[in-house]
């Protein structure tokens, strides 16, 4: 008979991080009593020995590997090699380790990065193959589907119950705000309140605000893992996001409007913009596990910006490791 879920073992990799604290906090709310979060001064992901030391003293019953090194465009530039290799490899040993574990369960958690640089609008998880990423996070993108092929190999060859989901880019409550290596929506907020409360008039956005991108509050993010940890069992790659495409633009002035900001936004047309749109077809995860997305863009920066004055988290800037975005 298998445990409930006060006695089953959850391994969140990545669970100190921002995804993965709020897919902890989930989990808990569900009634998940034995959740395992790896921190990397004890296990380092990408060391096959402290893996495999990891799940021996473990017994998982279900993994969810939601750890990865990553960061905005810019750190993507600067790391590219980095960003490939440790994404890739912890990906692979960690998968390995369910499958020679007999894990009941395997949750992966890939990028939107994956999908090639033109995909039509909205993307859907039959596109994932149709063409090489956006050039600028293509390593990372690459080393993450590298992962999907890795399951479905598994589920084939092993009967291995692992599965494959997309999130899109995600966003509030202790993302990182270090302007070296985060995402976009943390960084304009950094920005915007770094100016209203120094007095300056003006800040400066990388590329030209045409860009257009997608995102889903991070506590709609660990709902919809949880979900499909609890409900979906297929070898079909599964997109998770809203499905609402705003441009940087647009975001700029709504980022502004959030945090008080009232001065001028100035592009620099000499950064690269990245990936021309990003918008989810996201069907899929409705239909197989009743995943909406709950939250407003408008809500979830109000309950950033709220957060970040509570918490005074703008100017802690947080580091990449290889145990979760942020450790």
């Amino acid at each position: 008979m298998k445990p409930g879920r006060s006695a089953k073992r959850i391994l969140v990799t990545g669970g100190a991080g921002f995804l993965g604290r709020h897919i902890v906090e989930r989990l808990r709310a569900k009634g998940y009593s034995q959740i395992i979060v790896p921190r990397r001064s004890i296990c380092d992901l990408t060391r096959e020995a402290e893996v495999e030391k990891l799940f021996s003293d473990v017994a998982p019953h279900v993994v969810i590997h939601a750890a990865a090194t990553v960061g905005g465009i810019g750190a993507n530039r600067d790391n590219p090699g980095r960003f490939f290799y440790e994404n890739a490899l912890m990906g692979i040993l960690v998968i390995e380790a369910c499958r020679r574990h007999n894990v009941e369960k395997t949750v992966v958690l890939g990028t939107i990065c994956a999908y090639p640089k033109f995909t039509p609008v909205p993307f859907r998880e039959e596109d994932l193959w149709q063409g090489y990423p956006e050039e600028t996070n293509a390593p990372y993108g690459i080393a993450k589907k590298a992962l999907l092929v890795q399951c479905q190999s598994y589920r084939q060859q092993y009967g291995m119950n692992a599965i494959y989901l997309l999130p899109v880019n995600l966003y509030g409550p202790h993302d990182n705000f270090d302007l070296n290596s985060s995402h976009v929506i943390p960084a304009l907020i950094r920005k915007c309140l770094e100016a209203r409360e120094q007095g300056r008039d003006e800040i400066i956005l990388w590329g030209d605000g045409t860009p257009t991108r997608e995102f889903l509050y991070v506590e709609d993010a660990a709902e919809a893992v949880v979900a499909a940890t609890e409900r979906y069992h297929g070898a079909d790659p599964v997109n998770i996001g809203s499905g609402q495409e705003i441009s940087i633009r647009d975001l700029a002035g709504r980022i502004a409007a959030a945090t008080g900001y009232q001065g001028r936004i100035v592009w620099d047309t000499d950064k690269p913009n990245g990936q021309p749109r990003r918008c989810l077809e996201v069907s899929r995860a409705r239909d197989e596990f009743g995943f909406r997305a709950r939250v407003s863009l408008d809500d979830g920066l109000r309950r950033t910006v709220e957060w970040c004055h509570r918490a005074g988290a703008i100017m802690r800037p947080a580091t990449l490791t290889a145990a979760g975005k942020a450790d």
